[in-house]
């Protein structure tokens, strides 16, 4: 059996933002299991948060 290989659409590092909090600049760290885990860019020593990739566009 093969499963459907899905590639996720930002990879660790990529700088992002929430479409709820877009003045917050984000820096994917991690990908797991469909959820982001990112960092907030200028605050390295803050908790993780955790968004959808829906929840998620890029930063330009």
């Amino acid at each position: 059996m093969e499963k459907n290989a899905k590639t996720h659409r930002y990879k660790k590092g990529d700088l992002v933002f929430a479409k709820v909090r877009p003045s917050v600049v984000l820096v994917v760290q991690l990908y797991v299991r469909k959820v982001y885990y990112c960092a907030i860019s200028n605050n390295p020593a803050a908790n993780e948060l955790v968004y959808l990739d829906s929840e998620l566009k890029p930063y330009v």
